[in-house]
């Protein structure tokens, strides 16, 4: 609460953020390139040989990636929810999440479903062009809302967090305000008591528990998700909850190590702990819903460092929004720190949408190799990586036509950084 005026402070902008959303969306490229090699995932191409190892590492960033993206878009929407109000707020998302979803679905997605046909009968040798029209034969199918549509080869695939975050949006718009309110009081009450702070956990790690969680969202529950994005909204942007989570970062942190390492007897016995009914995998499944929670805690808490003058002003942007730019000024580090964070903070959405269909390309062209696994992995990451940034800065930022089917603004292009 400002001690001027009375009122809860303002939401400031978060630059770690910009750059921490970015990180993590490439980050996905290293995920889903051990995904080639887990002996557990049904990922689209897989390798002869797998590892257990990419299990344990892909843990490691599963608890704690996605639901970190769906808190960071719900406190971008705060923001874009004051500018614009509540039907704005829609219309805008609708267009900067919908369009680039609807293109996508259509122009990327069936690349990966069409190698996977391919990797598993070498005997199929259907032409992309015959299969496209069998990717969109689709029906639908309401009970799996909000994934309303199937078919025999139809999928969103990698864009259901493009899915998930444009439903959640529509449904916080005309609830905005009054969860805001609640949000403000919250951290009146976490400012003078912060242990609150993990009180977000329990509905979490029940969610988890009693739904189950789903291998197709990364192992959350989706309805977890909304979660983070409506707690990202009330709660992050208050500089009390932000005090909180930077005192209870180090503690907070070492809790998430504990409840996620107490996960592994149960993901290791169980047969199906992510659907699992008995005691031991309700249990295991809401160990990994709080770790979730303390794991995204201790990493705001961390980042959120305190920074001279305007470095820290303003607000962070939600996913695909494309506004604002990062400043800072001084040195040379800090000079080049300054092109490249705003490059990086609008090309999240981008990058995200492009880079499983280049993934699944490059290990389609790998697996058959004749080399170790590391090096199989190291020719995908590195390829995927240089394609999907060359195809970004050639692509899709140079012209509007592109900027506006990849959910970006149609800003004049700058110069990319050094």
């Amino acid at each position: 609460m400002s001690a001027e005026s009375g009122q809860p402070p303002a939401v400031r902008r978060r630059v770690e953020l910009d750059v921490l959303r970015a990180l993590v969306v490439l980050g996905l490229v290293f995920f889903h390139a051990a995904l080639v090699f887990s002996p557990d995932d049904d990922f689209y191409v897989k390798n002869a040989r797998t590892t257990d190892a990419v299990t344990v590492v892909a843990g490691l960033g599963v608890v704690w990636a996605m639901p970190l993206l769906f808190l960071v878009a719900g406190l971008g929407a705060r923001y874009s929810l004051r500018r614009r109000g509540p039907g704005g707020f829609a219309r805008e998302r609708l267009l900067r999440l919908g369009v680039p979803l609807v293109f996508a679905t259509l122009v990327l997605c069936p690349l990966p479903q069409w190698l996977r046909l391919r990797a598993a009968d070498p005997g199929y040798n259907e032409s992309y062009w015959r299969f496209w029209p069998r990717f969109v034969t689709v029906h639908p199918e309401p009970g799996d809302f909000p994934f309303v549509l199937e078919g025999d080869h139809f999928e969103t695939g990698h864009l259901w967090f493009v899915v998930l975050l444009l439903v959640f949006s529509l449904l916080l718009a005309p609830v905005a305000a009054p969860l805001a309110s609640a949000g403000d009081r919250a951290g009146g009450a976490v400012g003078r008591r912060p242990a609150l702070l993990l009180l977000p956990a329990l509905p979490l790690a029940l969610i988890n528990a009693l739904l189950g969680m789903e291998e197709s969202f990364a192992g959350w529950n989706r309805w977890a998700y909304l979660l983070f994005f409506l707690f990202g909204h009330a709660l992050a942007g208050d500089d009390r909850i932000r005090a909180a989570m930077r005192r209870l970062a180090l503690p907070v942190g070492v809790l998430g190590v504990v409840l996620f390492s107490a996960t592994a007897p149960g993901f290791m016995s169980q047969d199906d702990p992510f659907t699992a009914r008995t005691t031991f995998a309700l249990f295991t499944r809401a160990l990994f819903g709080a770790a979730g929670w303390c794991w995204v805690v201790a990493i705001l808490g961390l980042l959120d460092r305190p920074r001279d003058g305007g470095a820290r002003e303003g607000e962070p942007r939600e996913a695909g929004s494309g506004e604002g730019g990062s400043r800072a000024g001084g040195s040379p580090g800090s000079e080049a720190t300054a092109r490249v964070l705003p490059y990086l903070a609008v090309a999240a959405l981008p990058l995200y949408v492009l880079h499983q269909p280049v993934v699944v390309a490059f290990a389609y062209g790998v697996v058959g190799w004749a080399a170790p696994i590391v090096v199989k992995y190291v020719v995908i990451v590195a390829c995927s990586l240089a394609v999907i940034l060359v195809v970004y800065e050639y692509a899709v930022r140079r012209t509007r036509v592109t900027r506006f089917l990849f959910g970006m603004r149609p800003d004049p292009p700058t110069p990319p950084p050094s």
